[in-house]
């Protein structure tokens, strides 16, 4: 009796990991179980997850009870069964959460070239069309700002700035920078670095 218990305790571990495994790198909801100082248990239906405390907002204040979009980073197969690591400041939250939004990025007619973030302050996303009848920044943006707008508010009011990529340095710097009008960009290849003046 104690074998096949055994057996069927492994069974459904070994599904649970199969189902994570292929969330690895994805968003998932859950809602908050418990806080300790190192983490915030996640129930998500068939498990419970792990966000460490390192890796919430510093900017939300999560209580019991919350439901929230939390980043799968790892699932990992312990003796105990699957351990599944959350992240809400992973830079893959955010280029997920576009995704989720924005219908010309899952499409694949928007692109995200790169994330810069600075989790629960500020991110910048740069985004290449593959269309140029279709405009990359105006697409993530929404009308009247109300996808970047949602994503804002999930994130508990982190400012993002939409950028436009360019393979020209140059002008993705100047893209990067608006709305200050750029004057001069003085490249420095060997320190991958530049001297921009502004007025």
């Amino acid at each position: 009796k104690q074998v096949i218990t055994q057996r069927i305790r492994e069974a459904e571990r070994s599904v649970i990991y199969d189902m994570f495994i292929d969330k690895e790198e994805d968003i998932v909801t859950g809602i908050v179980q418990r806080i300790d100082p190192r983490f915030i248990f996640i129930d998500l239906g068939k498990t419970e997850g792990l966000l460490p405390t390192s890796e919430a907002l510093p900017t939300e204040r999560i209580a019991q009870g919350d439901r929230i979009k939390v980043y799968v980073t790892k699932v990992e197969r312990t003796t105990k069964g699957p351990q599944i690591f959350l992240s809400r400041t992973h830079p893959g939250l955010l280029k997920r959460l576009f995704e989720l939004e924005v219908p010309e990025i899952y499409d694949g007619v928007v692109e995200i070239k790169s994330i810069a973030r600075e989790a629960g302050h500020r991110s910048k996303i740069s985004v290449h069309s593959n269309n140029p009848e279709v405009d990359s920044v105006g697409a993530c943006v929404g009308p009247k700002g109300v996808r970047v707008q949602t994503i804002v508010s999930e994130l508990k009011g982190e400012k993002i700035d939409i950028v436009k990529w360019s393979d020209d340095v140059e002008t993705y710097i100047s893209n990067a920078l608006s709305p200050s009008k750029v004057i001069s960009v003085e490249l420095n290849e060997e320190e991958r670095s530049a001297i921009v003046v502004v007025p």
